[in-house]
């Protein structure tokens, strides 16, 4: 096209232009395209502070006028053109709050699958440490931790069990006890408040 016929369109008022856009005319398409770009790339910076995006969403705009430039009269140029970006920006807003609250939400989800995870390990290597230590115990110290915190007997009720004196089975207990924490000693800071279960009397 000459740089008469460009002249010629940026005189034209927007609804000259807008009915040669309707019947296919390209020259009148990019006066539309050059007449308002920049005012909406503009307003849609200002409320997204991203170019990229403002970029995006003013040439999707033409890219929509364009194709549908036969769907529908258009009464005024200026004020659809600003509405229609107005939209695009609300919808984008909304689309991009969706994605950062799934993003977020996964990475919570992950967060916590990774505690979980550490949490059972840990559990498993203090399930582990805890048989393995009470298999190192004396059998009679082993019997009466057994009975004394595992199947929360009295004393009474142990000494009468195994016809033991009950000092003999506070003995018992309190060196169980003593060997279990040094047995265990390397998984104190994850297992201290199964520690307390176990020493408390």
């Amino acid at each position: 096209m000459n740089r008469s016929g460009l002249l010629q369109y940026s005189l034209w008022p927007d609804t000259a232009l807008l009915d040669a856009v309707q019947t296919g005319n390209e020259g009148a398409f990019e006066e539309v395209y050059k007449r308002y770009c920049y005012r909406l790339f503009t307003m849609a910076y200002r409320k997204l502070k991203s170019r990229e995006v403002a970029e995006e969403l003013v040439q999707d705009l033409f890219a929509v006028l364009w194709a549908k430039r036969t769907e529908g009269p258009i009464q005024n140029l200026e004020a659809y053109l600003f509405t229609a970006l107005r939209y695009r920006i609300i919808n984008y807003v909304k689309s991009q709050r969706v994605r950062d609250g799934y993003a977020l939400y996964c990475r919570i989800a992950q967060s916590d699958a990774t505690h979980n995870t550490e949490e059972q390990l840990a559990q498993q290597d203090l399930n582990t440490a805890l048989k393995a230590g009470l298999d190192r115990l004396p059998e009679k110290s082993r019997e009466v931790f057994r009975l004394s915190r595992l199947e929360h007997r009295t004393v009474p009720e142990i000494s009468g069990r195994l016809h033991l004196s009950e000092k003999a089975i506070e003995y018992h207990i309190t060196k169980s006890l003593k060997l279990l924490r040094g047995y265990l000693q390397d998984f104190l800071l994850v297992t201290w408040p199964l520690l307390i279960w176990i020493t408390k009397i």
